[in-house]
């Protein structure tokens, strides 16, 4: 993508959006220029002329009316654009034309799920880049527990625009099934600007990169409040903090209780190494006291603690390791590169078979010493304190919500 604005006082702006080649798919490329009168002069090429080149063409005339644009040389070429790709499209190269004087965004073709609870289930969060229409599509039909539409590292600084159109535009009409939708805005000041375009589309969660003091996320927090007040909305966004940098590990309590908004805590570790100075390794021994220090505070402000992403998309065993040792390490979940990790992902993070069957165990022999008065509870030879019954009711509680709880009683009930 290139934008070119003429000079002040040289002659009229023009604006381009999108992607044109060979290889592009699912996208398309736009140039507005406007001119002083004549009305829309509109040169189209489509893979998909033959069959509907007709109505692509009606569609961008009435995107351009919305929009304002009245007299303009519009040049297209489109390479299997869905509507909501073509109207972001459209919007971005008008608004870079300094033409934009309306609404283009598309009509809202999904319903909303009901607010996601705090605790909800997030073993994985799949990565989509912002200006990548043709991962956006199919983003929610790999299982995973959310999808994040990237605005910041995925994208380039000159197309940060664009995508924040694409994005919202795709919250408006895109079928993410069970999926949180989730959105990572750019860095503070610019992902206030990003705010306004997303926060009125209801996502689920707003993750809030490079985190390193508690005032950064309380304004993120007032700005969402603003806006939805603006619309007259009531629906729960909450926030993610990602912390990494040093700074940000060492407030990453202070961040964690900043604002009742949030449900998660994560950290970013190839900002963090690179903080740090030092090499990201598989093992990750050199992360591991912010790893640390992001599970013990986001427990202690009850909020979820999750891991970074693992980077190695081919590295199947090296993921499925990382994964586990997140899980004994007390994170819930971690971040997906690839929808291929999602899979591997929840299974590492999901308890195993005897796991699940101690637990239920403990669970059913507290439940009985109760029954009976008594003020001991033991499960064979073994005394059980109420942490570990504790402990025993919060995996019974995750088994359960990841479909892995049989309904039928474990063998240490039917023993009783």
């Amino acid at each position: 993508m290139t934008t070119t604005k003429q000079p002040a006082g040289t002659g009229p702006a023009r604006g381009t959006a999108g992607r044109q080649g060979d290889q592009v798919r699912s996208d398309l490329w736009v140039a507005i220029e406007p001119r002083a009168a004549g009305g829309i002069a509109l040169e189209l090429e489509s893979k998909v002329a033959p069959y509907y080149g007709e109505a692509l063409g009606t569609q961008i005339e009435a995107l351009l009316g919305r929009l304002g644009v009245t007299d303009a040389r519009v040049e297209v070429k489109d390479y299997g654009a869905l509507p909501f790709v073509i109207s972001a499209r459209i919007e971005a190269a008008a608004r870079r034309a300094g033409m934009h004087g309306g609404d283009a965004r598309p009509e809202r073709t999904v319903a909303l799920a009901p607010e996601s609870p705090r605790d909800r289930l997030r073993r994985s969060r799949l990565y989509v880049p912002g200006v990548e229409p043709k991962f956006m599509v199919n983003a929610g039909l790999y299982g995973a527990d959310g999808v994040i539409f990237d605005l910041e590292d995925s994208v380039h600084p000159d197309e940060k625009d664009g995508a924040r159109l694409i994005v919202r535009n795709a919250l408006r009409t895109l079928d993410l099934g069970n999926a949180e939708r989730m959105v990572r805005v750019n860095q503070l000041p610019l992902g206030l600007a990003d705010l306004d375009e997303i926060v009125p589309e209801n996502p689920d969660v707003i993750l809030i990169p490079k985190v390193e003091a508690a005032e950064q996320v309380v304004a993120v927090d007032k700005r969402i409040t603003a806006i939805q007040a603006r619309h007259a909305s009531t629906r729960r966004v909450w926030l993610m903090p990602i912390l990494e940098s040093a700074l940000g590990i060492e407030n990453a309590f202070a961040i964690a209780i900043a604002t009742p908004a949030i449900c998660a805590l994560t950290i970013g570790l190839e900002d963090y190494t690179a903080d740090l100075g030092v090499v990201k390794t598989a093992g990750g021994e050199e992360s591991l006291y912010a790893r640390l220090r992001i599970v013990n505070a986001a427990r202690a402000a009850g909020i979820q603690p999750i891991d970074s992403v693992y980077g190695d998309v081919a590295d199947t065993p090296g993921l499925t390791a990382w994964a586990r040792r997140s899980r004994g390490l007390g994170f819930v979940g971690m971040g997906c590169v690839h929808p291929r990790q999602v899979p591997v992902v929840h299974e590492a993070f999901a308890p195993s078979a005897p796991e699940i069957e101690k637990a239920r165990a403990i669970v059913a022999a507290f439940e009985e010493a109760t029954r009976k008065g008594l003020a001991v509870v033991s499960l064979g030879a073994k005394m059980i304190d109420p942490p570990v019954v504790l402990r025993a009711r919060k995996l019974v509680a995750e088994a359960r919500a990841m479909g892995l709880l049989a309904e039928t009683p474990a063998k240490a009930e039917e023993a009783r």
